[in-house]
Order: C-alpha cells, then structure tokens, then sequence
C-alpha cells in the first residue's frame, strides 16, 4: 500500500509514463477509430428520420381530401342611365375676357405756358362732364399777341382806307385828263381844217399836236398811276388775311388756354398742378369715356367658325357679362359689336369686341377687368345631349343592352356647360351609360338603381 509520501516523492518521468496509456493499457488509433464509427452510425440515423418525415409528408399530402372550389361570379356595377333623346339644342359659349374702354384719349396742352388753375375732379378716377373746364393756362401773352394782332390789322385797314382814296382821286383825275385829250384832239382837228383853207399856219398846227402830245401822256400816266395803286391796294388786301389768320389764331390760343373734357369721361391720370410749366404737346390728362366699354375676348377658330356659319352671324349677337368681385357675381348684358382687325395667333383664335351696357348697378364696371363672358352658340338640330360624364376619350360612349355594356364610337359637335351635344354614333332611345368606371370596357355587367341584382350559377353564369 502506497503511502501518500511516497506518491508525492515519485519522480516526474515516471509520472509522465504511468499517464500515456490512461491507466487502461490501451493504445490511441484504436479510440480514434471507435469515435469515427460513432459519428457514422449519427449520420445514418440522421438520413432515415429525414427520409421517413419526406415520406410521411408526401403521404399526407396525396391523401389530402379535396375542398370544394367557390364558384367565380362576374362583378355586376350598380350604375345610372339616360336615354338618348333627339332634338334641338342651342348651347352656351362660355369664355373669359378682359373689358377695355371703347373710347379713350390722352389730352395734351395746345399752349406752352404756366399752369394757373386745375380742376379739383382731375385726379385718378375723377369723372368729368362733357365741356367742363379741366385746367387754365397763364392768358397773359395770348392776350398781348392777340391786341398786336388786332392792332396791325386796323393799321392795315387804314393803310387800304388811304389806298381807296388815292385809286377814287386818281380815277377822277384820269377823267380829266381824258377830257382835254379829247379836246385837244378836237382842236387839232379845226386848226388842220383851218390850215388846208389857208386861215392858219403851220406852227399853230403844230403847237396843237405838241399840246395832244403832252395831254396823252398826261392820261398814260395817270392809268399806270392807278393801275400802281390797285396792285398795292391787292398787296394790303392780301396782308389783311395774313392778319386776319393772326387774329384768329391768337383767339384760338387764347381758348386752347383752357382744356375742356371732350365727353363725359373718368380721368385715369392727370400729371399737371398749379404752377407747373407746360410745353405744347404734353400729355397733361389721360382719360375714357365710362359708358361706353367694351368686352374683348377670343373665340376658338372652331367656335369661330360655327358662330359665323350660323344664319344670324356674329355681330349683333347678345352677350352676358359677368364680374366677380369679391365673391359676388356682378352681371351686366352687351351685344358683339365688331370681329377684331387681325388673328388673335398668340391664343390661338379670333378677337371679338362686345358693348357692355354698364347700367346703373351698385359696382361700375371698369377697364381692365377680368369677366366671364356667355353668348350662345349655333343651334343644332337632332342632336343628342347627354352628360359629360358619358363620354370617354372624346368619341366613345356606352351603352346598356341586356344588362351588359357596348361601346358606341360617337362625332361630338360641341360642349354645353357640363354636357356634351353628340350628332351621331347612338340611336335613339339607347339607354346611355353616365356613371365613371374606371376599369370601363365592352361586356361589363350592370344594373340600374333600383333594379334586381341578376341571379347567379355556380358555374358562373347569369
């Protein structure tokens, strides 16, 4: 029996040796090999748990009863109808413009000068009546030229006066003066007789056409004379329209002193105060006639053109004009006056210019407002109308036949409002389908509000 010192004494090779064979006297490959054939028999064991639960699965599987299968039933739409109904029909044109004044103008001074007074209504909305006196312009000079206007014709009227005078005294003169031309032809007539009878000398015959001489030139001069005279009379004449225009023209400035409103108008802007300088041709007052607007807006060349072809045409045709201000509708009425004078290409149209008749409402409609504008259109004859909420794809409509939809392609002539006018594609009578569907095509099942739901098989059918 060993003793716990002897153990303890024992030498570390001997210890080291007692533990290589575990004390078993067993050698190591053999341990190895009883491992690997432990792990061998594991996976094999493994391989039939898994073969047996495929085995068992497929099996439940196969022998799974069958559930019946839910008969399929198609989805049946509750929808609404209408019937396609012909007719006439006058839709509303409905559009968007823009009023404008019909008549407007911009007052410029005709006078250069120094503002002296102002109408106190000349300012930016400002209504002003016909003839009333808008603003004064200093008369100081206009007066001055139109007294030297004056002055220089009465000068000249006197200057013509005095012409007068001397044309009367020279024509009484030339008178004279023709009368002793006659005589001295009278009494160079005698001597001669005188002289061929031997009563009178040579020389007397003589001194006689001397004094015939003298007494014709007395005359020829005296016509030149007046002949002179009436010329510068014409010359002064003349003179006295030149100062007459003057006088006139300098009454005119006088007059354009003042600036009058040329019709009754409202006053968009005014830029003149007292003691301003003005100069001939400023521009001192911009303003429009206020009962006399316009609505301008354009048609589609399509709407254009059915207005146009229609027998009553374009002009003349009523119009009613609507403002919202505010969110109250203001409605006025007018009639198209006139077709614009070019192409509206930008919005691609025709510009068309109506009258509106302001009235005597609580708002005044004023340039530059945006309104909503409806005229009718042409009036279309058996055509259907039918919502718009019938029509997809612009040309194609649904109708309901033994509870089951089929597409109508259909030729739109024209929209009114939230209807649409279809001149053919449906027949008459046809039960038109006007709900949205989304998933909409030809076959869809049906039904009308308020009636029985079809009956349903379980193979599907109805």
């Amino acid at each position: 029996m060993l003793q716990k010192s002897d153990i303890a004494g024992a030498k570390p090779e001997q210890q080291a040796d007692g533990g290589g064979d575990g004390g078993s006297g067993r050698p190591p490959a053999a341990g190895l090999l009883t491992r690997l054939s432990f792990g061998a028999v594991q996976l094999a064991l493994m391989a039939v748990v898994l073969a047996l639960a495929f085995a068992a699965t497929r099996y439940l599987v196969n022998t799974k009863p069958e559930v019946p299968k839910r008969p399929i039933f198609p989805a049946v739409y509750t929808v609404e109808t209408t019937p396609a109904q012909q007719g006439s029909h006058q839709p509303s044109i409905r559009v968007y413009g823009e009023i404008v004044a019909a008549r407007s103008v911009d007052l410029r001074s005709l006078v250069s000068g120094q503002v002296t007074a102002v109408n106190a209504k000349l300012k930016s909305g400002g209504v002003v009546d016909k003839g009333e006196v808008l603003l004064e312009i200093d008369r100081f000079n206009f007066e001055g030229a139109l007294r030297e206007a004056r002055a220089n014709a009465a000068e000249t009227e006197a200057k013509i006066a005095e012409a007068n005078a001397r044309i009367e005294l020279e024509k009484s003169k030339l008178t004279s003066l023709r009368d002793q031309l006659q005589l001295a032809r009278n009494d160079l007539a005698r001597i001669e007789q005188l002289r061929s009878r031997g009563a009178a000398t040579e020389k007397q015959v003589e001194d006689r056409k001397l004094i015939l001489s003298q007494r014709g030139q007395s005359v020829e001069q005296s016509e030149i004379t007046l002949t002179v005279e009436n010329a510068r009379i014409e010359q002064l004449r003349a003179n006295m329209l030149r100062l007459n225009w003057k006088i006139e023209q300098s009454m005119r400035d006088l007059e354009n002193t003042r600036l009058t409103a040329p019709f009754r108008a409202t006053v968009r802007s005014s830029t003149v105060e007292i003691g301003k300088l003005v100069s001939a041709n400023d521009v001192v007052v911009s303003m429009y006639q206020g009962d006399t607007l316009e609505a301008r807006f354009v048609l589609t060349d399509e709407r254009f053109g059915r207005l146009q072809a229609d027998k009553a045409g374009v002009a003349g045709r009523a119009v009613e004009v609507v403002w919202n201000v505010g969110g109250i509708d203001y409605p006025y009425t007018g009639v198209v006056d006139r077709i614009g004078a070019e192409i509206a290409s930008a919005s691609g149209g025709v510009e068309l210019f109506a009258t509106v008749d302001p009235g005597d409402g609580p708002l005044q409609l004023r340039p530059g407002a945006f309104v909503e504008i409806t005229l009718p259109d042409r009036t279309f004859g058996s055509h259907f109308r039918l919502p718009e909420t019938s029509l997809y794809d612009g040309n194609r409509v649904y109708v309901v036949v033994d509870g089951a939809l089929q597409e109508r392609t259909v030729e739109v002539a024209a929209y009114d409002g939230d209807h649409v006018l279809i001149g053919s594609g449906i027949e008459k009578g046809a039960e038109v389908l006007v709900t949205r569907i989304s998933e909409i095509g030809p076959g869809l099942k049906v039904r009308t509000e308020g009636q029985a739901e079809p009956s349903r098989t379980s193979n599907g059918s109805q």
